[in-house]
């Protein structure tokens, strides 16, 4: 790979589209070229045609014809956890985005226009949504919407793809998983109407154990069991077995359990994960720390041709994974190395590369204003509407409104449609 300072030579896909290609391998194509990039091609159909101008609110200066929805949704969700009130606008972009089946797809250049056949719904921009849109508050109505969409196209094994109808993958049953949590669902109550699979029913397929080669045993597939190890899915796949979404919240200090690869010992390893989640997260765990050890505190790349370069932002899932497990000491290894190694990346890709980085730090307790001497916060609301206001807590850990008053709330509620608030959800427990 070009190491790291040379990475600018190259002209990489945007991080969250990339992100998307992974997460939506069966129907989302990547293409790569040493020096351009194309967007990956969602399916047969002619897609929408990008905007000659970007929409007021969007956060992102790139198209966002695959990732609009994704990128504005990790954005704002980023923001609130630091306690910064994103832009009106912002928040209105997002909710203006939704279906009136309550689904998400990428990007909706005319949101006025009703949503149709040909339009793309995606389970991962629609998760993505609901996260943002239940702590955020206020978005009640559409935050149910959302939920009821995504449970009536959970596949019978319990999990979900990228795109309706599709086999299920690893990465999209954890982002429903975290969408779920966030708004106040309990995932194994959510059941598919063909067998009664739960959602860890889905996600657990995915796992190689016992049977798989040693150096692969607890690791995540993205998709077919049997498979290779894929480091992205495990990552996911960890933090979603925990019922846990994009936001984790700091463990504090006293968080320090050590890792615990998967065991085959006497049959233990068949036994143990073979059904609990929260035993499938540890051997998952595991696996990551076991790459990042031997990659140098970082994740390597799974895209094609591009297996040995460094993977910024899967490196940032695995700590925010390792986060979720409480291994307060492993997540801080790979934390280090994001601190030195990341601040290109984030500043080529953008809004949704800047929210990772503040969400691993937030889920390792470490300050994402000074982080390897960058603020991400003043980074990422650069690149967007200026944010409404810093939310102030109560003692409680409510939040203040900041002293906006009755009139940005109304602006708000005619613009989206006020609803019941859902607050916090996920951030505070999981919800199993």
């Amino acid at each position: 790979m070009a190491p790291m300072a040379s990475m600018a030579h190259q002209a990489p896909l945007p991080h969250s589209v990339a992100l998307l290609a992974r997460r939506a391998a069966t129907a989302l194509a990547a293409a790569v070229v040493l020096g351009a990039a194309a967007a990956p091609a969602a399916n047969a159909d002619s897609p929408p045609a990008s905007p000659k101008k970007l929409p007021d609110g969007l956060y992102g200066t790139k198209d966002p014809q695959y990732d609009g929805v994704w990128r504005q949704s990790l954005a704002l969700l980023a923001q609130d956890t630091v306690g910064i009130r994103p832009a009106a606008s912002a928040v209105k972009w997002l909710a203006g985005q939704q279906c009136a089946d309550g689904s998400f797809t990428a990007f909706r250049a005319e949101p006025g226009k009703p949503c149709d056949a040909k339009t793309m719904r995606d389970t991962n921009q629609t998760a993505a949504a609901v996260q943002a849109l239940a702590a955020l508050g206020g978005h009640g109505d559409a935050v149910q919407k959302a939920v009821s969409w995504l449970k009536s196209v959970q596949n019978d094994d319990g999990g979900w793809s990228s795109m309706a109808g599709s086999a299920s993958d690893a990465n999209s049953t954890s982002v429903v998983i975290g969408a779920l949590a966030a708004a106040g669902e309990k995932p194994r109550s959510v059941t598919s109407k063909k067998g009664g699979k739960t959602p860890y029913d889905g996600l657990l397929t995915f796992r190689l154990g016992c049977e798989a080669k040693e150096d692969a045993r607890g690791a995540f597939t993205f998709q077919l069991k049997g498979a290779a190890p894929n480091a992205d899915a495990t990552a996911a796949a960890a933090t979603g077995a925990l019922g846990k979404g994009f936001v984790v919240e700091p463990a504090g200090k006293g968080a320090n359990a050590p890792v615990k690869p998967l065991s085959c010992k006497d049959g233990e390893g068949k036994k143990a994960g073979s059904s609990d989640p929260a035993q499938a997260a540890a051997g998952g765990d595991g696996y990551l720390v076991a790459q990042l050890d031997k990659n140098g505190q970082h994740l390597l790349s799974a895209m094609p041709g591009a297996e040995k370069q460094p993977d910024v932002g899967n490196t940032a899932d695995a700590v925010v994974a390792l986060a979720a497990g409480r291994h307060g000491a492993d997540a801080a290894k790979p934390l280090k190395w994001l601190e030195k190694n990341s601040a290109d990346w984030a500043k080529q890709n953008g809004p949704a590369a800047y929210a990772q980085l503040v969400l691993a730090a937030h889920a390792t307790g470490t300050d994402p204003r000074s982080f390897g001497g960058t603020d991400l916060v003043a980074a990422l609301n650069a690149t967007g509407p200026e944010p409404a206001a810093a939310a102030k807590k109560d003692a409680d850990g409510s939040k203040d409104e900041g002293g906006l008053g009755l009139p940005w709330i109304i602006g708000i509620g005619l613009a989206i449609g006020a609803g019941i608030g859902f607050l916090l959800s996920s951030r505070r427990k999981s919800r199993l």
